[in-house]
């Protein structure tokens, strides 16, 4: 990509692509068009040196005019959140296939040079995911499909699109499948948090009114990965400007269970909880883990941030938001 190019990030307004227009303009790129669906004061972070736009891509006229004079597309926009989310909304999940399908066809007919599409770890199959003490996933491991209901769908149809627009229509298409990213400048509440988020709320929550008991989700021994924002960013652009043309996993392949998570959190916050299980809560798959020898072959090179290194940073930026409101009142 070209410091001039007119790029296109969508879902500008969220987690990720809020912090990537932000690496983008920090790396001297002028051109940066930001799309979300939500109001513009809603939205994660806001940079006033980019062309913000509010606009609903599920429809092809805001996704055509969004795709005018653009060079690149990241496509980030989904409506999405935690399992919690996840699970009780599959319908909602599955309709951001209107906002991928309109956004190729748009590139394909202005000529878009390179179409960057964000699937996740959701598409693997569920039936390699039932034992905490899981095989890390390759990219192989989608098929036979049998992906998270409705969200997971969603995305593995969206990538066979992406697939098939690139051998039909010669659009350039790159697909990568995070696995579970966090980081400051993120949800933390409201019931699309993710458990990294979730799980600092609790602590500092419990930290500050001095009630030191939380909710877990399930036993606590589910295992997962989880990816820092800086490393997520990183891959994207990597990725994007590689050769890889088939998806590939961005994630880290540092695997700890909830419990462990929750432990980690706690020693950043320097209190000890009580841990209430709650068994009925949406749990997921048992276990998920990103097998990254790929992305070593293609790139030489993984997410490497540690868990506890982004979480204290993580941890610091909720804690913020939270405790100053508080401190105001």
């Amino acid at each position: 990509m070209h410091k001039e190019d007119l790029i296109l990030i969508t879902g500008a307004g969220g987690f990720i692509g809020g912090h990537l227009v932000a690496d983008l303009i920090k790396q001297g790129f002028k051109r940066l068009r930001a799309v979300d669906i939500k109001p513009f004061d809603e939205w994660y972070q806001r940079f006033p040196e980019a062309e913000n736009v509010v606009a609903d891509l599920q429809g092809f006229e805001a996704c055509d005019t969004a795709c005018r004079g653009v060079r690149y597309v990241f496509n980030l926009a989904a409506d999405m959140g935690g399992m919690g989310f996840i699970e009780h909304n599959k319908a909602a999940c599955m309709l951001s296939v209107l906002i991928n399908t309109h956004l190729l066809l748009a590139s394909q007919k202005y000529g878009i040079e390179r179409y960057f599409f964000a699937s996740s770890a959701c598409v693997y199959n569920g039936e390699k995911q039932t034992n905490p003490n899981v095989t890390a996933l390759k990219e192989e491991d989608a098929y036979p499909a049998m992906p998270e209901d409705g969200y997971g769908w969603e995305k593995l149809f969206s990538e066979r699109m992406s697939r098939h627009f690139q051998e039909d229509f010669g659009l350039t298409t790159r697909i990568c499948r995070y696995h579970n990213v966090y980081g400051p400048h993120g949800t933390y509440n409201g019931g699309r948090e993710k458990a990294p988020a979730a799980l600092c709320r609790k602590i500092i929550e419990a930290k500050l009114s001095g009630n030191h008991i939380i909710e877990i989700w399930g036993d606590g021994e589910q295992t997962r990965s989880f990816m820092y924002i800086d490393d997520c960013i990183w891959g994207t652009k990597a990725i994007m400007n590689s050769a890889i043309t088939d998806p590939i996993n961005l994630g880290s392949s540092e695997l700890v269970t909830i419990n462990q998570l929750a432990t980690i959190i706690e020693e950043i916050a320097g209190i000890r909880v009580k841990k209430n299980y709650n068994l009925t809560a949406p749990l997921g798959v048992r276990g998920r883990n990103s097998d990254n020898t790929l992305i070593q072959q293609k790139l030489g090179w993984e997410p490497s941030i540690s868990l506890k290194a982004g979480l204290e940073k993580t941890y610091a930026w909720i804690y913020d938001q939270i405790a100053q409101p508080a401190l105001a009142k």
